[in-house]
């Protein structure tokens, strides 16, 4: 229970004098407002409810007001109510389990004695077991993650809600396995923020490198991240780049003119939205998916005036990419195309009309 800063209001006599009759049981307040009489007449401050006023003229010297946000009970992570006093927030994983044990000093700073310290040795390994439950290691790589997430909110000066939503993306990573292997959590903390900064409408042009400048990896991997997280866990929310392959074609100018470039084009915006769904290289840029797809609607169309060369030149003046990659990623796209359309024609896309841009 909180204490709102005082709130002067006056009550009539016939107010105050009906109030009386229904409470009976007013109690005097000894502080309620860091004053135990009012300050207009000096008459005795009483407490009825929610509200302290005075007895005399009646004027509300304090009101008093309960948070009722869920707790941890409400939320059935903790079935004890006396356990349940702080509300839950989506950027703490140790249930409110703050304390920290000091295995220096006592709370007055006194040295320990050598049975107060293993005592206070016990007691630290038993409180990081229940902050962190079974699963510890992984809880607490989450946890750090977590705590990156908060940081780069932090250094950008980000609304708590984009930063709430950031880490509601980064438990869902974390339930769905996705870090491991390239993908680290400093990776996947700064997606997280990218994708929630996206799906909030930020207007900011340069939130991607304003992210990654402040988390623990490269552009690169963090709009790989965040990529991933859209992807492999269905997340609602716009992807990070959304023209990725007006980018590259508009990079690849001077080997693309005229017609073949608007059908290079088009094609590859379809193959990128279905390399999305299926999805290829969830791990990867989108761009260097778009970059692929580039090369992929080159193939599949009757130009091919391209080399994997020029499209991962194209592609690296925004994210780092390589030809192997190109080489990768352009195949299962074709291969995705086939297994969705049965045939590599590519009129069955382009006669269609002109989807959203990719």
């Amino acid at each position: 229970m909180a204490t709102s800063n005082a709130i002067t209001q006056v009550v009539s006599p016939a107010q105050r004098a009906a109030s009386e009759q229904d409470s009976p049981d007013a109690r005097v307040e000894h502080g309620p407002a860091s004053r135990s009489q009012c300050p207009e007449c000096d008459g005795d401050v009483v407490t009825q409810d929610e509200e302290s006023f005075c007895a005399d003229c009646g004027v509300i010297v304090a009101a008093e007001w309960v948070d009722r946000s869920p707790t941890l009970v409400d939320l059935g992570m903790v079935g004890d109510a006396s356990k349940s006093i702080e509300t839950v927030n989506p950027l703490r994983t140790d249930k409110g389990l703050h304390t920290k044990f000091s295995l220096g000093t006592d709370g007055y700073g006194n040295s320990l004695s050598d049975p107060q310290r293993r005592k206070f040795r016990r007691l630290r390994k038993r409180h990081r077991r229940y902050q962190f439950g079974a699963q510890r290691k992984r809880t607490k790589r989450l946890n750090e993650g977590l705590r990156d997430v908060e940081m780069i909110g932090g250094n950008l000066a980000l609304p708590d809600h984009v930063v709430e939503t950031a880490a509601k993306y980064l438990r869902e990573a974390s339930a769905a396995r996705l870090p491991g292997g390239r993908m680290a959590w400093e990776s996947l903390a700064g997606g997280a923020v990218l994708l929630a900064a996206r799906t909030s409408g930020l207007t900011r042009s340069d939130i991607d490198v304003a992210i990654a400048a402040n988390a623990k990896a490269t552009h690169e991997r963090v709009c790989a991240a965040a990529r991933k997280i859209r992807c492999g866990c269905g997340v609602d929310a716009p992807p990070v780049r959304p023209n990725a392959t007006q980018a590259v074609v508009d990079a690849l100018d001077d080997a693309l003119r005229g017609g073949d470039a608007v059908r290079i084009w088009r094609m590859a915006r379809q193959l990128l939205t279905l390399g999305d769904d299926v999805p290829v290289g969830p791990g990867t840029p989108r761009l260097t998916v778009a970059a692929a797809a580039v090369y992929a609607a080159d193939r599949l169309t009757s130009g091919k005036s391209l080399t994997q060369q020029q499209v991962a030149d194209a592609a690296s003046t925004v994210v780092p990419t390589t030809k192997s990659k190109i080489a990768r990623y352009n195949c299962k796209l074709v291969d995705a195309y086939v297994a969705r359309h049965g045939t590599e024609d590519p009129n069955v896309v382009l006669e269609r009309e002109p989807a959203a841009p990719a």
